[in-house]
């Protein structure tokens, strides 16, 4: 399996950013670890560069004709292996070899078809969206009922002047995008990708439930739209006054209590708090966005039903860390052979200095998809969550973005991060 290169570059200039990136790309290719025949292109840009799209894809396509399918998305930030851009004018690069026959590239106006009209069976997906869409959470379920697996992975665009995606497929558009050149804005795009093409993905939370037994799991006992009226039978805006020690006769103080707090919600019979008191990876985190001292009921951003458990909770950067190490450490034990070559026992062992993107570790390349509200500022300094996906899973081939949202699977989550790996297939 050869590792897919990478590259990446910040500068005022976005020529000059591109070609530091084609030239890490073009040195990358000519080794003999690397792929060098790739198809399909993954680009993220920060929203520094959100008018020049369309001349970055043309420019990138025209350098790498070989190149001829484009998928990604415009980001506040962005990522790389071992390095995040925040607030500045960036892009990143990774090249994909793959089978031609095993994945396609989708848009709103260039939409998948379904198997029995494409002959394609979609097993996973890569999804960026446009977080305006409407129904978008719907939407996000179609999709993943459309695929054999049901697992989606990716996010919303965040870029500050607005949404945009790349798409496009073959030499030239996908049909149907018209005149829209491979960027565009609304809707949901990405890569589908069939059986021959092995992810393994995680999420990890960027939230801990309430300490001292407060975050504890309740179930939502009455209900109405995006209203929660009782939890374990009892008011729900008494039992998050209790659990925040605040009363309303102090506006203030329970004001900057509720603010400061968020609910976790799961469907019952899914991965919810568990016994180490983390989040699971079914829980979606939400905010409070209002309260109802009348009918004593929280009001939060997203539709619930009775029957649903929750949970009160707060961002926790030390949580986040241990969890972000957690799944890479699950992600190496589930590609680590029970008995491996030297070769791969070496690779995988490597110490910092030593760490260079091998083949022998499995993972050809990654995807990272992570909260703008995480990243340098909650992990303690720049690219520190980087860093932690280095330390832990080696240093691979790594792009992505930080997102208004982060899918997996059906779902579409918040404070989250979403790891992505591709790898031999079995």
């Amino acid at each position: 399996m050869k590792l897919f290169p990478s590259g990446h570059a910040t500068h005022p200039e976005w020529r000059m950013a591109a070609g530091l990136v084609l030239a890490q790309l073009r040195a990358q290719m000519v080794l003999g670890d690397y792929a060098q025949s790739p198809t399909l292109g993954l680009l993220y840009i920060t929203d520094h560069y959100s008018e020049d799209a369309q001349e970055i894809l043309d420019h990138l396509g025209a350098e790498l004709p070989e190149v001829t399918d484009w998928a990604g998305t415009v980001g506040v930030g962005i990522s790389a292996n071992n390095a995040e851009y925040f607030d500045e004018p960036a892009l990143s690069v990774m090249l994909c070899e793959l089978p031609s026959d095993q994945y396609r590239v989708f848009s709103g106006v260039a939409p998948l078809a379904g198997s029995e009209m494409s002959g394609f069976e979609a097993h996973t997906a890569l999804v960026h969206a446009d977080a305006e869409t409407p129904d978008l959470p719907s939407l996000i379920g179609d999709l993943a009922v459309r695929t054999d697996t049901g697992y989606l992975f990716g996010g919303l665009s965040s870029g500050r002047a607005g949404s945009l995606q790349f798409a496009v497929s073959g030499n030239g558009n996908i049909k149907g995008h018209g005149a829209a050149g491979g960027v565009f804005s609304g809707g949901l795009s990405g890569v589908v990708f069939g059986e021959g093409v092995r992810v393994v993905s995680r999420v990890t939370q960027g939230c801990q439930p309430l300490a001292g037994g407060a975050g504890r799991e309740r179930e939502i006992t009455k209900a109405d739209g995006n209203v929660i009226f009782a939890l374990d039978g009892e008011p729900a805006l008494d039992v998050l006054l209790a659990e925040l020690a605040v009363s309303l006769d102090e506006p203030q103080e329970a004001i900057d209590a509720v603010r400061a707090t968020l609910v976790g919600l799961v469907d019952a019979g899914s991965d919810g708090v568990r016994r180490t008191g983390d989040l699971g990876a079914d829980v979606v985190v939400r905010h409070i966005i209002g309260l109802d001292p009348t009918r004593r009921g929280i009001a939060v951003a997203d539709q619930v039903e009775e029957g649903m458990r929750m949970s009160f909770c707060r961002r926790n950067a030390q949580a986040a860390r241990a969890d972000l190490m957690r799944i890479c450490a699950e992600i190496r034990e589930e590609l680590e052979p029970e008995e491996q070559t030297l070769e791969t026992a070496i690779a995988i062992a490597a110490g910092e200095a030593d760490a260079a993107p091998h083949p022998a570790r499995g993972i050809a390349g990654a995807i990272y998809v992570s909260c703008s509200g995480r990243g340098g500022p909650h992990f303690g300094a720049p690219g520190a969550e980087l860093q932690i996906v280095r330390h832990a899973l080696g240093d691979v081939p790594l792009v992505g973005f930080f997102a208004a949202g982060e899918i997996a699977r059906h779902h579409l989550y918040g404070y989250t991060g979403v790891l992505t790996v591709f790898t031999a297939a079995e």
